[in-house]
């Protein structure tokens, strides 16, 4: 099979991390094997680490599109906007040879194509927050906040949190 281009293995990517929205319950590999089968995606290495890594990371990273999202909680996030993000900040924190610009302009264009009108808006406001966080603090500073973020809701230090975060999400995003 013929080598994609980076964008098409995010386009890939992006497949199967929205079907993961919906196989929760399923052994990661075998949804992965079988996904590429099913939908011929090409045996490539970023693919297969970044789904991965994503999954492996899956509570960081989803601290991260909360913070960045102004007062929506990843999980009440449409999912095509969830997947979206969850692939942009994956190589935003983890892959250093993808520079953040890439990301964001490739998200954007993830959400143009699949998701709903406000997408694009919704999906660059929150990257671009993380791109400027990025460039004043560093990652190291940003994932160590996101872990702490999940330390602590883990422990149930975060009652009383922000009320914005129960908000019902808007008809574009669901």
């Amino acid at each position: 099979m013929a080598k994609i281009t980076r964008a098409e293995a995010r386009e890939a990517l992006f497949g199967l991390m929205f079907e993961m929205e919906f196989q929760t319950e399923g052994d990661p590999n075998q949804i992965y094997e079988r996904s590429c089968q099913n939908r011929d995606i090409p045996s490539d290495a970023y693919i297969k680490k970044a789904f991965f890594g994503i999954l492996s990371r899956n509570d960081v990273i989803d601290s991260v599109i909360s913070k960045y999202s102004k007062g929506w909680r990843a999980d009440r996030l449409s999912k095509v906007s969830r997947s979206v993000l969850r692939i942009a900040v994956y190589e935003i924190l983890f892959e250093d040879d993808i520079h953040p610009n890439i990301s964001i302009s490739q998200a954007v264009g993830l959400a143009v194509k699949y998701g709903e009108d406000r997408s694009k808006q919704f999906v660059n406001g929150v990257l671009s927050g993380l791109f400027k966080d990025w460039e004043s603090n560093g990652v190291s500073a940003i994932i160590d906040c996101a872990v702490a973020a999940v330390e602590s809701a883990k422990n149930g230090d975060n009652i009383g949190k922000d009320d914005q975060a129960d908000t019902v999400e808007s008809d574009d995003e669901q």
